[in-house]
């Protein structure tokens, strides 16, 4: 029997569900409404429209055989009726109805069999003074996207501040900083960028890598106010001042559930709606999904809230699914994410070692550097990864990786998010196989390494350290920390440091330390340097054989500590 199917929303899951039900059920009746004269359009896309990658705001949405989703587009194509710049103001579950209101102020009464929440979220604002004046923007939307992108074409944008070191903010810094040449800074709250999805080192990584191109960032401050008077003139934060002619926040996401929450139905932990695995709200004729619904985190169990176009766009074809009578599940997801920094990639998918603590897991995490193909290939580039693990079971918890090279590490991330439902354990990684040839990998791929690394840490045989760790006990050596430096590495690099800082650094090559141990000053702790961490490993066993059990290994050697900026 044919159905009438209201979808309130119609960016990305609103017109996914839409279109995967009427090609489902022909026959019924689809209405998609949705308060902005824009639907259907790829969001993630806005930094690369307004940095100029994407050179025609059109392009975001055009489907890949180039026709513009409108609402022609949908009605002609789809059989579906969309009403633009139309507000849902009411749902009545017991009538079943609900109540409009459009831009010239009249308003109307629908009735629906079934119903669809795609409402989406709306970015956090804080509130402080001048967040309304001229020139502060979101970046939410495609007219935040033509609105920053015609002032910054124009020339009247020098200075910009983003507020937020997440995604948005990262992908907003690069496009004005790169294309457009704006003097760029980042003002971020927490104690480092991209706080709760990866750790602390791939953080001053990506930061590294974008201070390198001209982006500058304030860590562990709070935005105090914006200051202007007829426009935006500066930030002020609880350190400093800095001037200012556009600024853009972003600073966290809102699920937008009031119309969902007068209706009377239950909104989670995390401030979205509560749906079960078949995103039905607990009105079972009432579906939801997308940035306004809460799901279940594959890995912690508990309930989660992920704001992504790309899990949007798979909820809203199951959404689509049951509307037909299907029982399509979703079951929740492990939050797998990519942010581009210049040339290179910060990815993950998982918790983080501080997510995993946080969660209750007694959880550790190892890292690995290694060349993301073969090492006599020319091209290569060095991969870092992460591998976060619960100590008692081996679990693996998540993964995360930087790296010159995007593709290589999305691959990888990839990889392991596909398998993080089923609970896998460290052993999984280590023989995990992927395709080889030179070009594209190693015969023991970065991966295999990591489990391989992991395995070796739990069961005692490598005794690790980071490099904010090392960087910690180099900087207050001297002041009672009496360390000292083995560089593994051959002489050609490693005599040169034992020159400059001769009471703290000593250069025995990896192949020649069993024959000059001796030459090691004894009552000192020592840490094992090499390039990438594996001949301070091979050092580490064979000190450990000779009596030595105590050095340290510094993870991902000085690669890592060069790519996190600690300079030596």
């Amino acid at each position: 029997m044919a159905q009438n199917i209201i979808i309130v929303g119609g960016v990305a899951l609103g017109s996914k569900a839409a279109c995967r039900f009427k090609r489902l059920e022909p026959k019924s009746h689809v209405t998609i409404i949705d308060q902005d004269r824009y639907i259907s359009y790829g969001g993630c896309g806005i930094p690369f429209y307004v940095s100029g990658d994407v050179s025609d705001v059109n392009d975001l949405r055009k489907t890949s055989f180039h026709m513009v989703r409108d609402e022609a587009f949908f009605h002609n194509c789809k059989d579906i009726d969309v009403l633009t710049q139309t507000r849902v103001e009411k749902i009545d579950r017991e009538n079943k109805t609900v109540q409009i209101r459009r831009m010239d102020g009249s308003t109307d009464t629908l009735a629906y069999d079934q119903l669809v929440l795609g409402t989406g979220s709306r970015p956090r604002r804080l509130p402080i003074p001048g967040i309304d004046l001229p020139m502060v923007y979101t970046a939410a939307n495609l007219n935040d996207a033509q609105a920053i992108k015609e002032v910054v074409t124009k020339g009247q944008v020098e200075r910009a501040v983003i507020i937020g070191g997440g995604f948005i903010g990262l992908e907003m810094a690069e496009a004005l900083a790169d294309m457009w040449e704006v003097e760029t800074t980042v003002v971020e709250y927490c104690d480092q960028i991209m706080p709760g999805f990866v750790s602390s080192m791939f953080a001053r990584m990506a930061q590294q890598q974008m201070e390198q191109h001209g982006v500058h960032f304030y860590i562990s401050e709070e935005v105090k106010a914006i200051e202007g008077t007829d426009t935006v003139e500066a930030v002020v934060t609880n350190k400093r001042r800095i001037e200012a002619d556009l600024v853009i926040m972003s600073v966290g996401a809102i699920p937008n559930v009031d119309l969902a929450r007068d209706a009377g139905l239950q909104i989670g932990k995390t401030g979205a709606i509560v749906v079960d695995e078949y995103l039905r709200t607990t009105d079972p004729v009432i579906y939801a999904g997308g940035d306004c619904a809460e799901i279940r985190n594959l890995v912690s169990g508990q309930p989660a809230y992920f704001p992504l176009g790309s899990m949007a766009n798979r909820q809203g074809r199951v959404i689509g699914t049951n509307l037909a009578g299907g029982k399509a599940v979703f079951k929740g997801a492990v939050g797998s994410f990519v942010v581009k920094t210049f040339e290179a990639a910060l990815a993950g998918a998982g918790l983080s070692l501080s997510s995993a603590l946080k969660a209750g897991f007694d959880a550790v995490s190892v890292q690995v550097a290694q060349l993301d193909r073969a090492h006599f290939y020319p091209g290569k580039a060095m991969m870092h990864l992460e591998l976060v693990v619960e100590k008692e079971t081996r679990r693996v918890l998540g993964i995360q990786g930087f790296g010159d090279q995007g593709d290589a590490v999305v691959g990888r991330i990839d990889t392991v998010a596909a398998i993080l439902e089923d609970r896998p354990t460290i052993d999984r990684i280590s023989n995990m196989e992927v395709a080889y040839s030179p070009p594209f990998s190693s015969a023991m791929d970065i991966l295999n390494a990591l489990g391989n690394t992991a395995e070796n840490m739990l069961d005692g045989r490598y005794r690790p350290i980071n490099a904010e760790e090392f960087a910690e006990k180099w900087s207050c050596n001297g002041d009672g920390d009496e360390c000292l430096i083995l560089d593994c590495r051959a002489r050609q690099d490693g005599e040169a440091f034992a020159q400059k800082y001769p009471d703290r650094w000593i250069n025995i090559p990896q192949d020649e330390l069993r024959q000059r141990v001796g030459e090691i000053p004894p009552g000192k702790k020592l840490i094992l340097l090499c390039n990438t961490g594996v001949r301070s490993y091979e050092a580490q066993l064979n000190l450990k054989e000779m009596g030595r059990d105590d050095p340290l290994s510094v993870q991902g050697g000085i690669v890592t500590l060069n790519k996190c900026g600690l300079d030596l």
